[in-house]
């Protein structure tokens, strides 16, 4: 009888707990202007587009994050509006707008996923 009622309780209170999915905590990062917390589903390597910049192809995570950062940082870069997202396969978009209390600027993301979860693999930001 102990078992079953611990059966049942473990059972209702896995259900009371739900936990994010990485697209939630990527969307999260971006609306908490958190450069350093939306590197973390960056691939090995990420091609990168800035306003006014030329696109730049496999810069390694770690340059990618540190070229996020600075623009956040440069443009105040201050939260994010998801307009919409889509998946095709193992590809998916996801475009939105940054926030800086000006006039903002628009980003799409397309990510792959690997092993369950989803990695960025372009930043396009203009």
């Amino acid at each position: 009888m102990r078992k079953i009622g611990f059966v049942c309780l473990l059972a209702l209170s896995s259900f009371s707990f739900s936990t994010q999915s990485d697209l939630e905590m990527l969307v999260s990062a971006l609306k908490s202007a958190q450069a350093n917390e939306v590197a973390e589903y960056f691939d090995a390597m990420v091609d990168m587009k800035f306003p006014e910049k030329d696109e730049i192809k496999n810069v390694s995570k770690n340059q990618a994050a540190i070229a996020l950062s600075s623009f956040f940082s440069e443009k105040s870069i201050q939260g994010f509006e998801k307009i919409s997202d889509r998946e095709i396969g193992n590809t998916m978009y996801m475009t939105g707008r940054l926030l800086n209390g000006g006039k903002g600027y628009n980003i799409t993301l397309m990510m792959k996923m690997i092993k369950g979860k989803h990695y960025i693999i372009t930043v396009r930001i203009n």
